[in-house]
């Protein structure tokens, strides 16, 4: 029997559980298809460089009716059939996969999301925050372990049984980024910044050679010269990372020397003047644009292009709470690289 991941935690995080194998659905539902997209958006799509992989940050949510899925849907429902019509969306050759933050899942789990998308599709990945977080949050469902410091915190051993050695075997050729993502935390818990950046690099040098991580840190604090270069001493992504409390992603690219890593890393997640529950308020159900933000876009555009031009790849996952829904701001962001490029392109949005 292979090994499955344990149920509690999809419970009481509200993470998407994994999706059956392919062709088994509940009961006698028709089977959900990709959303109808204009000659505009389908000819976009054909034009975008191989390297450029845009998505979005899940693939759950039933306000994209009309605009990634062909009908209405719930959020369960889109968890575990949803994947095969959202790859087939003509600009979205990437998603994130954040369920893995609040636990490891098996190998298994993973190759069956792979066996769901295209050859040219990526996943990225967040690993789980037993890597990354240096003390235990207060919420209630860490129980005994709320506010008490966390052993595994940077543990390479952890991260490579754990995290590493499923992603890699599930995943193969699809695997994407490997996120390693540092939540906003008190920087005396990290004994500095300079014993950070010490601690993070040995880590980040312990792992597997292969596949592609990078690094996330929601502490202005933490963006120096030092990180940037431990990062690129190790061959690992710093994650530009569009979130209120964060600079600009321009600053961020420039500080952390972003076109010199293997990669571009780009999340976009909050727009500069809401927190994540006030903008999930007032953009749900996530089916129009409500703020958008094109400093933003074309910052990232530019961003993306340079790394396209110098032979870089690029992953670009964009929240519903960045404008108000990803997908179409996934459908505004190819179309502003292909503007950067000079090769545009007519999108109805």
């Amino acid at each position: 029997m292979p090994e499955r991941d344990p149920p509690q935690f999809d419970l009481f995080t509200g993470a998407p559980s994994p999706p059956p194998p392919r062709g088994r659905r509940r009961g006698h539902e028709e089977p959900l298809g990709p959303a109808e997209q204009s000659e505009e958006v389908r000819a976009l799509g054909a034009q975008l460089p191989p390297g450029l992989h845009l998505g979005t940050s899940s693939w759950t949510f039933p306000g994209w009716k009309g605009l990634v899925y062909d009908r209405q849907a719930t959020g369960a429902r889109l968890a575990r059939e949803g994947l095969i019509a959202y790859a087939r969306h003509p600009v979205l050759r990437t998603v994130g996969v954040d369920r893995t933050f609040y636990a490891p899942i098996s190998a298994s789990t993973f190759a069956e999301y792979a066996a769901q998308v295209p050859p040219g599709f990526r996943f990225l990945v967040k690993a789980h925050e037993a890597c990354t977080l240096s003390r235990w949050p207060l919420h209630q469902r860490y129980g005994d372990l709320r506010g008490q410091p966390n052993a595994r915190f940077l543990d390479a051993a952890y991260a490579r049984d754990m995290v590493v050695a499923p992603f890699v075997e599930g995943l193969g050729e699809k695997a994407g980024p490997l996120v390693f993502q540092l939540p906003p935390q008190d920087p005396r818990d990290l004994s500095g910044t300079g014993p950070f950046v010490e601690r993070l690099h040995a880590f980040l040098a312990a792992l597997p050679r292969g596949p592609l991580y990078a690094v996330e840190v929601r502490n202005e604090s933490l963006l120096t010269e030092a990180l940037a270069q431990a990062l690129v001493d190790v061959g690992a992504c710093p994650v530009l990372a569009v979130w209120k409390n964060m600079p600009p992603v321009d600053r961020q690219a420039a500080r952390m020397r972003a076109l010199q890593a293997p990669a571009l890393v780009v999340r976009w997640m909050l727009p500069p003047h809401l927190d994540y529950e006030e903008a999930r308020k007032r953009y749900f159900p996530f089916d129009k644009l409500v703020d958008e933000d094109v400093r933003t876009r074309e910052a990232i555009a530019r961003a993306s292009v340079a790394a396209l031009r110098s032979g870089r790849p690029v992953f670009v996952t964009l929240n519903n709470k960045a404008e108000g829904s990803a997908p179409l701001s996934a459908v505004l962001l190819a179309r502003s690289v292909m503007s950067c490029t000079g090769n545009t392109a007519s999108v109805d949005s």
